[in-house]
């Protein structure tokens, strides 16, 4: 029986980059992938998934009211191997739930990249679905400038840290920075400046 998988990790894993290799892999195979992203990430255009390392690919824009079943069975189903969704930290609670419809009903794989945690530390509405849901739940490491594991997605403006605002907020490099918790906790407490990786 085909799974739904979940891997996740905070910003900076190279999550997108291991979804697009997942993708080269299976086509690689002769097998055909689904690249799906939400409209909501519209970073690198609107149908890019592309990753900090310079891979892209074009994706299938899922928009906030698309039915993933109906699409996928009206569309994919006769020439469709596996489902890659980049950025499902921003699909909607229906839209996992039929994804994971898709693995049950077609015994199509279904592998859901994204992020667990907003800059609040609070889990987005897809990710706890997927939490909830997912046959298989992988964590990406990655570190904290500070060498330990990095699990939060630390939003910075004007050099510090951020706990306030609406929950998506487009940025990558520019925006947010992983950090330990520990390291999270000390920069709000003791408003350190914090240097994104990248600027100058």
């Amino acid at each position: 029986m085909a799974k739904l998988y979940f891997k996740y990790g905070a910003m900076g894993s190279s999550k997108t980059a291991q979804a697009l290799i997942t993708k080269y892999n299976y086509e690689e195979n002769d097998l055909k992938v689904w690249l799906i992203k939400p409209s909501a990430d519209t970073r690198d255009g609107e149908s890019i998934v592309r990753s900090r390392i310079g891979l892209q690919a074009v994706a299938q824009i899922i928009t906030p009211n698309m039915d993933v079943y109906e699409t996928f069975k009206n569309e994919k189903s006769t020439y469709c191997d596996i489902i890659i969704a980049d950025e499902c930290q921003f699909l909607t609670i229906p839209q996992i739930d039929q994804l994971r419809a898709i693995a049950n009903d077609f015994d199509i794989p279904v592998i859901c990249f994204g992020l667990r945690t907003d800059f609040q530390t609070k889990l987005f509405p897809g990710s706890l679905r997927l939490m909830e849901v997912a046959d298989t739940i992988q964590e990406i490491k990655t570190i904290c400038d500070c060498g330990n594991k990095a699990i939060v997605n630390a939003r910075i403006i004007d050099g510090y840290i951020v706990t306030e605002g609406d929950q998506v907020l487009l940025g990558g490099n520019d925006a947010y920075i992983a950090m330990c918790h520990k390291c999270y906790i000390q920069g709000i407490q003791e408003h350190r400046k914090i240097k994104l990786h990248g600027a100058p």
